[in-house]
């Protein structure tokens, strides 16, 4: 491993060290007006949501590098304190990059990128007709965080309304995550799409209190067959299976034939674990712990092992 201090690395370097380290995040396409009503838009990753009630986005447009110059963004939402933020869906990521080009003020990134403007409701900048979901934000609070190259300045706003496109609900009417088809920003040029096989649940511990990773059995604890990942579904149970359940889940035909296979103990743990690991993957939690707890018929009487 490698250590690095931020004071020792040049801007460019510090810049791609954090970019490609922290990721994939959100992308705010974001719609702005200067006091004589000419549009900006362009796409900022230094973005996220920070609190519901109130509800409060907040993004950066940064100093640029190369010589600490502010960018339009930043004058628009200082004189006129509006701002429409766009959700970035995969069908809009090239015009989004597009949008990013720093044409000279003045000029309208939603005709140079091919994005209909749409009149807002509430704010006067416009929104992009193309966008999954829009929300009309008035912006609180504009932070400089500092003064020189690379500097980030925190454009705090409150949203005011929320427009959503119809075809990234579901049947309940509520948002779809694989019908939205978000895009997040990496390192570099890369970016990162979230649907079909790159999403994934993972139960948050908030109904029960999961025993945690510190409770298992050390030899499933210190298993070299398990991942870090395995321990923490088996981790987040508010209680293991019965003695019963696994004397009865030792009955079935895989765990016998493990148990006939061999009659080393260690040979026999390491196939119980990969067994496990299998249920794991297909989100049979209890099962998995059915299989490792059934390693206690074959320890030896009293051991401590387990």
């Amino acid at each position: 491993m490698i250590h690095l201090k931020p004071e020792d690395l040049s801007i460019p370097d510090l810049q791609r060290t954090l970019q490609f380290a922290v990721g994939p995040r959100p992308i705010a396409l974001a719609s702005t007006i200067d006091r004589d009503g000419r549009v900006n838009l362009s796409p900022f990753s230094f973005f996220n949501v920070f609190s519901t009630n109130p509800p409060i986005l907040i993004f950066s447009p940064a100093n640029r590098g190369r010589d600490g110059s502010t960018k339009d963004t930043l004058h628009n939402v200082l004189a006129v304190p509006e701002v429409v933020i766009h959700s970035v869906s995969h069908a809009m990521v090239e015009q989004t990059s597009l949008s990013s080009t720093e044409y000279p003020t003045g000029v309208n990134e939603f005709l140079k990128a091919g994005f209909t403007p749409v009149e807002s409701t509430l704010v006067h900048p416009p929104r992009v007709a193309e966008a999954p979901v829009a929300m009309e934000c008035e912006v609180l609070e504009v932070k400089a965080l500092g003064d020189g190259p690379g500097a980030g300045n925190l454009v705090i706003c409150e949203v005011k309304l929320i427009h959503i496109h119809e075809r990234v609900l579901d049947e309940e009417g509520r948002l779809d995550q694989d019908e939205l088809d978000l895009v997040g920003r990496l390192g570099g040029d890369w970016y990162v799409r979230a649907k079909g096989d790159a999403l994934f649940e993972v139960e948050k511990p908030l109904a029960s209190r999961g025993i945690g990773v510190d409770a298992l059995p050390p030899s499933i604890r210190t298993s070299t067959i398990l991942s870090g990942n395995d321990l923490g579904r088996l981790g987040n149970v508010e209680m293991t299976p019965s003695e019963e359940e696994v004397a009865e889940f030792a009955t079935h035909r895989r765990i016998r034939e493990i148990f006939d296979q061999t009659a080393d103990r260690i040979e026999r743990r390491e196939m119980l674990h990969h067994y496990a690991k299998e249920a794991l993957e297909a989100g049979k939690v209890k099962k998995a712990w059915k299989i490792l707890l059934t390693d206690r018929l074959n320890a030896p009487k009293g051991s401590a092992n387990l």
